[in-house]
């Protein structure tokens, strides 16, 4: 898990908000799984599986917009 997560935590900014738009914005949505995962975060799963639902639907707006803004997507961690 923590290889997925420093993968997508080296990416160029640019690549990090192609992968937000809609139909790939189900990426984040993994990476937010795997980072639950690896820092044992129970609700943190659980919110990573509803968002794995929803994610396309819902987050991509919030993600390219905290992808601009911070350099990385929202996360509670």
């Amino acid at each position: 898990m923590k290889s997925v997560v420093k993968f997508f935590d080296n990416l160029p900014l640019i690549l990090k908000v192609i992968f937000a738009l809609p139909a790939l914005d189900i990426l984040w949505a993994i990476y937010r799984l795997c980072r639950s995962i690896d820092k044992g975060n129970a609700v943190g799963i659980i919110l990573a599986i509803i968002m794995l639902i929803v994610c396309p639907v819902l987050f991509w707006i919030i993600d390219i917009i905290t992808l601009l803004i911070n350099g990385k997507v929202l996360w509670i961690d």
